[in-house]
């Protein structure tokens, strides 16, 4: 057990405190020159622990006299902006009350030029950064002499951007930090990790082209917190509506919760959910509560204001995505609410864990379900937080294009031998797949563009000399690099600015996405911010605003949507054939199940139960997936494809997560030769290749990958070049290089991340084995939820235009009408 710096004990006692088991393991780890896993309950003082190691080094007791660490000292890197300022406020509070000489800065996009040239010559002791801003800090020559007395490196809420490019961007710093620094210790924590094992090897620097160096990291569990409270809220008249996921019948219960409580925190899942929940919470304010809206469309002034007044505790509720779910401290709020399914159980626990905030107070929660499956859906996911159950997402292969930027970084930072960069960035579990032949195709890249376009100047970054030596081909290429690298693409910003006279936007209030700012036309009022808003003029990439007289539409914020875990699916499929355990649900929803039990079948773990029904002169099948909206779009996609093939005249397809609807002419009598494996090799490529899905996935490691630039000097390209430009090129590839680099990183984003191709394999090898086909004459009761959807969506190649309009009550009262009448009219 590490021994304590008595200024840090006595800080401690001095609040009432005591340092914790898992605080102490993690300086012992330190002390013991150990890179650290940590995962412990939110209100565990996670943070803490992880700063501990670099506080006990500034104690008078450990420096002895001698002269306090020069340089700097620890990283610490988190994936939000916010997250960084909040720790360094907290991180503040023990530094200056001990007295420590320890100098805390953040950097992120946000900060300022000047303070950042300043930051590379004179860094402070710790800097909060996030994985983009190291990245580029590697990019300076300065970078050796900044990181080479580096002693820490800090990287919270880490299954948050591990296992995506994020990740894999990090992962290579972590290579390079440890060859220029090499006794650097890494520590991680979480609070959410099904998986500890595979987060230790990734965290684990491996020896050179070997893997398997995970007993370098030691594993720190923290203790147990109390146990949430969660409950799920039900409509007063106990009904649970058949469709929809807004939630928005909940808003008056809603309300009565922020009257009664001294702080709420909202999550929804997209920021389109969180714009419309708080105008409908504003519309029934009658006692003119201080509610806000955080999400990662407002201007960082807007979020920061929002941020200060919750840590002032000024607000009675704050409506959030995402963008607040991940670490920051506000102890005071005692109610989180999520509005609509979870989609995960560690999502869950990550956003109950805003609440209190502290580990031996229980936090509280309320799932708000949008519809009957997201009942059920809001139910498996409390009974997993109740048991303690987690999920989480698989590692991958790192990606092509986040390797071709991070070879363009290291060339900016100084020239580079080949042999041990390829090295170097085999340390790292993402990357210890890449051979000799792909690190060359990689490095033609970088150098080329490739060998279609090795003809165009421009595309020609890198050169190699006779020595083996690889440098940039002009000092410029550096400035364009560190203007365009970055990992999330988001669609093309447009800037939101009130109106300041003479045709001029004067403050900005946030931003939109470009393709829906084309929509609008001057006089058009939209929400945005918690305001109405009209438009007086697009011009150059802004929208020119005033506050509008007249009710607004609001902008459908674009964002990912979030994937139904595996685990949580999995544990919807067992309810529905519990039926024993149907008797905890309310009447409603368990007749609902009991008259689909009576009239179909119910969708049992391991099976694909089809139904297929007449309704309205047209010919339904009902796919029950639970596979998530991602794969349940692609499979539509595929089904509407090959019934077009076989002459059944599909007229279009909807998802949601736990099932697809497909409609046509003629009546599908057979699922299973829709459903056959080669689906994936024959219609699945076909498709991707003639979609914009493959030219999509293009166009984001195109400019990932550094081939195509959004920013020159003075000037920044509009979402519209940088398409026009990424087609162009991918057309020449497409036809003269079809295995180019970023062809093939494409096509690995294309089959996972757009499709989830991973989870349409695992559903068709499961129809092959588990097919369940059931005919009826009606609609069933499981199908409302999807059937109610109809409407919204067509498939594009279909061959019969869809007007269909479907209204849930009739609907539901065919679905449950459970007495046998002669059905003639397709009814």
């Amino acid at each position: 057990m590490a021994a304590v710096p008595p200024e840090i004990e006595d800080w401690f006692a001095g609040r009432g405190w005591h340092v914790r088991r898992h605080q102490l393991d993690m300086l012992a780890a330190s002390d013991a020159g150990r890179h650290a896993l940590l995962v412990a309950d939110t209100g565990a003082g996670k943070t803490l622990a992880g700063f501990l190691p670099t506080l006990a080094d500034f104690t008078p007791s450990r420096l002895d006299g001698t002269e306090p660490p020069e340089g700097l000292h620890t990283l610490y890197v988190s994936p939000l902006k916010a997250l960084a300022h909040d720790v360094q406020r907290n991180l503040l509070t023990p530094i200056e009350e001990i007295g420590l000489p320890i100098r805390v800065e953040t950097r992120s996009g946000d900060t300022p030029s000047d303070r950042k040239k300043r930051q590379r010559i004179r860094p402070p002791h710790v800097l909060l950064t996030t994985p983009e801003s190291l990245s580029l800090l590697l990019s300076y020559p300065e970078s050796f002499e900044l990181f080479r007395g580096l002693k820490r490196i800090v990287i919270d809420e880490v299954h948050a951007f591990a296992t995506g490019k994020r990740g894999d961007l990090l992962a290579l710093a972590l290579s390079r930090l440890q060859a220029i620094a090499p006794r650097m210790q890494r520590a991680a924590l979480s609070a959410t990790l099904a998986n500890p094992q595979g987060f230790r090897e990734w965290l684990a620097p491996l020896s050179t082209g070997e893997q398997g160096e995970v007993d370098a990291v030691e594993l720190v569990e923290g203790e147990a917190g109390a146990a949430a409270e969660v409950e799920i809220l039900l409509p007063d008249e106990e009904r649970v509506p058949w469709g929809g996921h807004a939630a928005i019948w909940a808003i008056p219960q809603l309300y009565e919760r922020i009257r009664t409580n001294r702080t709420t925190l909202i999550f929804t899942n997209t920021r389109f959910l969180a714009e419309y929940v708080f105008q409908n919470l504003w519309d029934v304010n009658e006692d003119n509560l201080p509610i806000g809206v955080h999400h990662g469309s407002l201007s960082k002034e807007a979020r920061r204001k929002v941020e200060a007044a919750m840590a002032r505790g000024e607000l009675r509720a704050l409506v959030a995505t995402a963008s607040l779910d991940l670490g920051v401290d506000w102890g005071d709020i005692d109610l989180v609410v999520q509005m609509g399914a979870p989609k995960g159980s560690s999502r869950l626990l990550q956003r109950i864990g805003r609440a209190n905030h502290r580990l031996d107070q229980p936090s509280r929660a309320l799932l708000v379900p949008g519809n009957r499956f997201e009942f059920l859906e809001a139910t498996a996911a409390k009974e997993a937080v109740d048991e303690g159950k987690r999920d989480g997402e698989e590692f991958r292969p790192g990606g092509l294009d986040v390797l071709a930027q991070h070879v363009m970084a290291c060339a900016c930072a100084a020239p580079f031998q080949e042999d041990e960069l390829l090295a170097e960035i085999r340390t790292s579990l993402s990357y210890a797949w890449v051979d000799r032949e792909v690190w060359q195709r990689v490095l033609t890249f970088v150098a080329t563009g490739g060998y279609a376009l090795k003809a165009y100047e421009k595309f020609k970054r890198i050169v190699r000399d006779r020595e083996g030596v690889w440098r940039l081909t002009h000092p410029e290429q550096a400035q364009r690099h560190r203007m365009n690298a970055g990992i999330i693409i988001d669609s093309e910003m447009l800037d939101v600015r009130i109106h300041a006279g003479r045709g001029r936007g004067g403050r900005s209030l946030g931003k939109v996405e470009e393709r829906f700012a084309a929509t609008l036309s001057p006089g058009d009022a939209f929400a945005f911010a918690g305001m109405s808003l009209e438009v007086v003029k697009l011009q150059d990439m802004e929208v020119v605003v005033t506050a509008a007289k007249t009710s607004a539409m609001i902008p459908s914020y674009g964002g990912a949507r979030m994937p139904l875990t595996t685990h949580l699916a999995e544990r919807v499929r067992e309810m529905l054939v519990d039926r024993a355990g149907w008797a905890r649900f309310p009447d409603d929803v368990r007749e609902w199940l009991e008259v689909q039990d009576w009239r179909s079948k119910m969708p049992g773990p391991g099976q694909l139960l089809v139904e297929s029904f007449p309704h309205a002169k047209r010919h339904y099948s009902v796919y029950y997936t639970f596979e998530g909206w991602n794969a349940n779009q692609s499979l539509g996609m595929l089904i509407t494809r090959r019934m077009e093939d076989r002459g059944l005249l599909p007229g279009g397809f909807v998802a949601n997560d736990y099932s697809l609807a497909v409609w046509g002419l003629k009546p599908v009598t057979d699922p299973a030769p829709l459903l056959s494996p080669d689906i994936l090799q024959d219609e699945f490529i076909d498709w991707v290749q003639s979609s914009h899905l493959l030219r999509r996935a293009f166009r984001e490691v195109a400019v990932i990958g550094g081939l195509v630039e959004r920013q020159h000097p003075g000037k920044r390209k509009t979402g519209k070049q940088v398409t026009f430009s990424t087609d162009l090129i991918y057309d020449v590839l497409r036809k003269y290089e079809p295995d180019h680099v970023l062809l093939e990183a494409a096509w690995a984003d294309a089959r996972t991340r757009l499709t989830d191709v991973g989870r349409l394999g695992a559903l068709l090898d499961r129809s092959a084995e588990q097919l369940v086909h059931v005919e009826l004459d009606r609609v069933s009761p499981l199908a409302v939820p999807v059937m109610v959807m109809i409407g919204r969506e067509a498939t594009p190649q279909g061959a019969v235009d869809d007007e269909l309009l479907l209204e849930a009550e009739s609907l539901a009262g065919a679905a449950m009408r459970v007495e046998v009448v002669p059905d003639t009219d397709g009814e």
